[in-house]
């Protein structure tokens, strides 16, 4: 999936999948507030959710729930 967004510099630093601009964990809030200012919320979902196969790919195990948190729960 290729979805072009405004660079705001908010952006995933792999494989740590932290933000580049603030260093906190990636979607960090100013991510979250500007991915759903550019996407209807059916895109948003689904661009999260390739974001968490790749996060899962990178990311040392951890428990699901606290990727979902991360990665969908917010785009509802």
């Amino acid at each position: 999936m290729t979805v072009v967004l405004p660079d705001s510099g908010h952006t995933a630093e792999r494989p740590s999948w932290d933000c580049r601009a603030c260093g906190r964990p990636w979607p960090c809030d100013a991510a979250r507030e500007g991915l759903r200012g550019e996407m209807d919320p059916v895109a948003l979902a689904i661009y999260m959710w390739v974001n968490l196969e790749e996060a899962v790919r990178d990311l040392p195990p951890g428990p699901a729930l606290e990727l979902f948190e991360r990665f969908i729960r917010w785009t509802r």
